[in-house]
């Protein structure tokens, strides 16, 4: 196969690819920016609402009771290093892709995954609490989880 040759010597084979990767990282740069993806590396609630579709959720925390003592990472992400980062990456890239398509189910729902992480956050926090309702091993059966009961604790009464 021969290869064909461009400006200066440089190889088109070579080119192609150089091109297509600095377009995609201008593309993902410029996309990053826009979305002001770097609010989300802070634990500023209001970031959670850089999507229109958030702003009845931050509105309903801002009414809750746990609005004084804790943010939306305190309930949503894990409480270790790893697992809150790798949360925030892996729930950052399936909401962009579910805002960007718009195929997300509307009014939008927490996966069972990020269901049990705040299930052990809720925990965590309420230990003292909750042990001997964990103790006994009723949270952990199907269908029982402190929102179950406790819905409007961290979003506010239901409209």
């Amino acid at each position: 196969m021969r290869l064909l040759k461009w400006a200066g010597g440089v190889k088109l084979v070579v080119l192609v690819p150089c091109l297509l990767a600095g377009a995609a990282a201008g593309l993902g740069s410029y996309t990053f920016w826009y979305a002001e993806g770097g609010s989300y590396f802070s634990n500023d609630p209001r970031s959670c609402a850089n999507c229109h579709v958030m702003n009845d959720h931050l509105d309903s925390w801002q009414k809750s009771s746990h609005h004084a003592v804790a943010t939306c990472n305190d309930c949503h992400t894990p409480h270790d290093f790893f697992g809150k980062w790798l949360t925030k990456a892996r729930n950052g890239f399936w909401h962009s892709k579910g805002f960007t398509l718009q195929d997300f189910h509307e009014p939008i729902r927490i996966t069972p995954r990020n269901a049990a992480v705040l299930q052990a956050n809720c925990i965590t926090c309420h230990q003292e609490l909750t042990h001997d309702i964990t103790t006994l091993g009723s949270a952990g059966e199907p269908g029982n989880n402190c929102v179950r009961c406790h819905a409007a604790v961290g979003h506010g009464p239901a409209r």
